[in-house]
């Protein structure tokens, strides 16, 4: 995985992980505002040829750091990074649920956002 660059496109709402210029996995996520600030992973996705390197984990571990090192939760509907972070509860705390009810709110808003 030494190989692997994780950068975060917040404008496009991405955490791509990159491997010889090319994006091989990514998380496709929202800032929720409201009822207070939260980052909302939708969506992840490691390319198939890329897929069994830890690729995803590292992409999840990456979000819950932008979420520490910001001081914002995480509040995940992407069913990979909810697994991902009941395994790993030392990095990844529970979600809080009315940001979760607020972050499925927003999706329903936002049809075709993702």
């Amino acid at each position: 995985m030494s190989d692997i660059e994780i950068r975060d496109d917040r404008a496009a709402g991405r955490l791509e992980a990159v491997a010889g210029g090319e994006v091989v996995g990514h998380v496709e996520y929202f800032v929720l505002e409201s009822p207070s600030r939260a980052l909302v992973p939708v969506h992840t996705i490691v390319e198939p040829e890329h897929e069994g390197k830890g690729i995803a984990g590292s992409l999840a571990r990456e979000l819950y750091a932008i979420a520490e090192r910001e001081g914002t939760p995480v509040a995940p509907l992407c069913p990979y990074v909810v697994r991902w972070a009941e395994r790993h509860p030392e990095v990844a705390p529970k979600a809080d649920p009315e940001l979760l009810r607020a972050a499925k709110e927003w999706l329903v808003a936002h049809p075709g956002r993702f």
